[in-house]
């Protein structure tokens, strides 16, 4: 038989509710929690799966987890709207009534504008965010824009709760498509060239297990390198790059298969897609 957890009776007031309770929600939370912005008992999640309810009790010990947006607005003043961008078009008419003049709604569904977000809601106190997956890690980097109604300490509290899980800028709303082109979807593009180096180690003759270790370390490296250092990521390769080196016979076969037009091109392609989706 199917059970949900056990919930409180009664529920305080100025809890950070959160609209969905999948990956981002659950990484969003463990960030809050880590900057002590709140607590366990000042979370509220509203997910109707049984299943990613448990999930949620397990990870957020004296959260509150309710199954219907109706019981979310009332008790929360910031709100991560953290479903896809499907359902949330789906549900936002049945929520449009329970907005209030308190509430700030902070989006994170890919594709959906600030107009077509306050013309749901009834309100342009809405801050539109792209996160990305690495803050599961808190090590991810976001693109964040206001309406015109968000007051000082909701956007600086959203700065602070955004910088808990990595980094963030403030573009307009129009470029949070590029954003999302290329850090929302970013991760993927990373995780496909750590496989590929991987492959290539054990080509080469290495275990996957060390190619594996070798590849993502690299990353990981490279990437600390250019934000600590400051310097333009050309400067640092050339630093690598030998006169009849084994790096620049590398990257001359690189630059022959057109890999820098390719990430350009799928960046591009990502971005239109979060363009289409809106």
């Amino acid at each position: 038989m199917t059970t949900t957890p056990s919930l409180p009776t009664s529920m305080p007031s100025k809890k950070l509710g959160f609209l969905g309770g999948g990956q981002m929600a659950t990484a969003l939370a463990k960030g809050a929690l880590a900057s002590e912005l709140t607590n366990a008992s000042g979370l509220m999640f509203c997910e109707p799966s049984a299943a990613q309810q448990w999930k949620l009790a397990e990870a957020f010990p004296g959260c509150t987890i309710v199954s219907s947006g109706n019981e979310l607005f009332p008790v929360c003043d910031r709100i991560i709207l953290s479903v896809k961008p499907q359902i949330l078009r789906e549900i936002a008419g049945s929520l449009k009534t329970l907005v209030h003049g308190d509430h700030c709604l902070i989006s994170i569904a890919a594709g959906i504008s600030l107009s077509q977000l306050s013309e749901w809601f009834g309100t342009h106190a809405i801050i539109r965010v792209m996160p990305n997956t690495p803050a599961q890690v808190l090590a991810g980097a976001s693109g964040m824009t206001c309406g015109r109604d968000v007051n000082d300490t909701d956007r600086q509290w959203s700065e602070q709760f955004l910088k808990s899980v990595g980094s963030v800028v403030h573009v307009s709303d129009s470029l949070l498509h590029a954003v999302t082109g290329l850090s929302g979807s970013g991760p993927a593009y990373v995780l496909l060239i750590i496989e590929a180096m991987a492959d290539g180690g054990v080509a080469a003759g290495l275990s996957r297990e060390v190619a594996t270790q070798l590849a993502v370390q690299t990353v990981l490296g490279t990437a600390k390198m250019v934000q600590e250092t400051g310097q333009h990521p050309a400067v640092l390769k050339d630093q690598v790059t030998s006169p009849a080196g084994t790096t620049i016979a590398a990257l001359a076969v690189l630059e022959q298969r057109g890999i820098r037009s390719a990430i350009i091109d799928a960046i591009l392609a990502a971005t239109a897609r979060s363009k289409a989706l809106g």
